[in-house]
């Protein structure tokens, strides 16, 4: 089967056209969504590769800088500098890690949004901070147009865990927990508006409890407190340290969001398996430039992290061991798969907007 190229039609009719609840008063219909995004990724989509060269600013002048939007220590973190390395050599300069954690990678976004457009500074980040954050609440970016998708890089799934603080056993239990002590089970996620508070809401939403959320600012510190029961419930992106500390006894695994089981858990059910599919998400990460970024030097970061992740030993067995799918495609695949998140998360917070309480 052919498949034909991509064009920037495309990448536009994955964008409706009804205002965005994020901007409420300010006027900005949904179109800024492509506006913003096509044309900081995808401006010279369909140019033939001479065309592409004949217009590469002279770039890398200098180190790149690699905002990770989440402190060290999580499988993102690991992730991003896992790939800075190889990067780095493709290129030919330092590509060095600045983490910047926060409000649920919101503070990282916020600084790539300021720095200058000339390709010298990228983040990675989940797409939550644009697909689901500013449905919420306040960020301080315009979501919609401040910056410039460059690839996905990883799907990574999602692990529910119970610490030692919960006494029950399987993900049946929680919920009955859950409903016998309204407001007494508490549930820890990476962040407000991150893909494990949507799992929560959803599950909240669904079996009707008043579980407790419990926001932090990254993986690494949540998961320390989870091993000394500071809540009974924690929802994490899976990861060799996770599935090890499961292995162990020092967690129990009660449920994965995955479109399948995974193999290092195959007795786990999936979200979707026990009755909450909207709550059955993963996460995708990638890879993000400043609005107005020349698009060849796009096009070029994206062909490069293309090529590793297909070709690079070493990048491919971190992904594995992490229990991470490499994702890659072009920046207009990244830009259709966040629109097409976007869409669905707006449906969701539209639907029960106090689950996200």
């Amino acid at each position: 089967m052919s498949v034909r190229p991509a064009t920037p039609q495309d990448a536009r009719a994955a964008v409706d056209d009804e205002r965005d609840p994020a901007d409420a008063g300010r006027g900005l219909p949904r179109r800024a969504f492509a506006a913003g995004f096509v044309a900081g990724a995808l401006g010279l989509i369909g140019a033939p590769h001479s065309a592409l060269a004949d217009n590469m600013p002279d770039w890398p002048r200098r180190p790149l800088r690699l905002i990770v939007v989440y402190p060290p220590g999580g499988v993102s973190d690991g992730m991003a500098r896992a790939l800075a390395e190889p990067l780095s050599q493709a290129l030919g300069v330092p590509v060095v890690v600045d983490n910047r954690a926060g409000a649920g990678g919101s503070v990282g976004l916020a600084l790539l949004s300021r720095a200058p457009a000339d390709g010298h500074t990228l983040a990675f980040s989940a797409i939550s901070p644009l697909t689901l954050q500013p449905l919420i609440g306040a960020v301080p970016y315009e979501p919609l147009r401040a910056f410039a998708p460059v690839i996905g890089v990883m799907h990574t799934p999602v692990l529910v865990v119970g610490t030692p603080a919960f006494a029950g056993q399987g993900f049946e239990a929680l919920i009955a927990q859950a409903r016998q002590s309204p407001g007494r089970l508490r549930w820890a996620t990476s962040g407000v508006a991150t893909i494990g508070h949507l799992v929560l809401a959803q599950v909240r939403a669904v079996s009707g409890t008043a579980i407790v959320h419990v926001p932090y600012h990254g993986g690494g510190p949540q998961l320390t407190d989870a091993l000394g029961g500071q809540f009974e419930v924690l929802s994490t992106n899976v990861a060799a340290q996770q599935l090890q500390y499961i292995a162990d006894g020092r967690l129990q695994a009660l449920a994965v969001g995955a479109p399948r089981r995974i193999d290092a858990l195959p007795g786990v059910p999936t979200l979707a398996e026990l009755g909450y599919p909207e709550a059955n998400r993963d996460s995708l990460f990638g890879l993000f430039a400043p609005a107005g970024t020349p698009a060849p030097v796009v096009q070029r970061i994206n062909q490069e992290v293309e090529r590793l992740l297909r070709q690079d030993d070493t990048l491919r067995r971190r992904l594995r061991e992490a229990h991470n799918l490499p994702a890659g495609g072009s920046a207009e695949d990244f830009l259709r798969e966040i629109a097409a998140d976007r869409r669905r998360n707006r449906a969701l917070v539209a639907a029960r907007p106090a689950a996200f309480d």
